[in-house]
């Protein structure tokens, strides 16, 4: 199933990963795409929020590839971004594909490096726009999502 969603500002951008962190479920994959700058990680942090956990602890994972948002009684959020991966070997070679079956929801960023290895069933989402204007395209399975 495709759906398509307007935004026309960062906090609309926001309230958005909001709705979706409110629906997903322990083993849920978020495949996020879209250009630098184009609300990955502020998609990530409503995501964090409508799951119950602090979003202020959203940072992008450039770095250190993989954050871990976890807080007792509550789903943990694993947070990617694979930017700096030269690919799946590499991906698969630091055992980060573990996160797939680990009981939580996972997030990656740049997740079309790794399209290969993504789980069936995963939502993926692609982000463009520019100033504030932001097309969210998502792709996911007939009836798993309510967004």
């Amino acid at each position: 199933m495709k759906k398509t969603v307007l935004t026309s500002s960062p906090d609309e951008t926001l309230e958005f990963g909001r709705k979706l962190g409110a629906v997903l479920k322990k083993g849920d994959v978020v495949a996020m795409d879209g250009d630098l700058g184009a609300g990955k990680t502020l998609m990530t942090r409503g995501i964090c929020e409508g799951m119950g956990l602090d979003p202020e602890w959203v940072q992008s994972p450039t770095f250190t590839i993989v954050n871990e948002y976890v807080a007792e009684g509550k789903t943990p959020l694993f947070h990617f971004d694979t930017y700096r991966l030269s690919g799946e070997e590499d991906f698969l070679a630091s055992g980060l594909d573990e996160y797939f079956y680990r009981d939580g929801v996972v997030v990656i960023e740049w997740a079309a490096l790794i399209e290969p290895l993504l789980p069936e069933g995963a939502l993926r989402i692609n982000i463009s726009g520019t100033g504030d204007q932001r097309t969210i395209e998502l792709e996911f399975p007939e009836g798993r999502f309510d967004i």
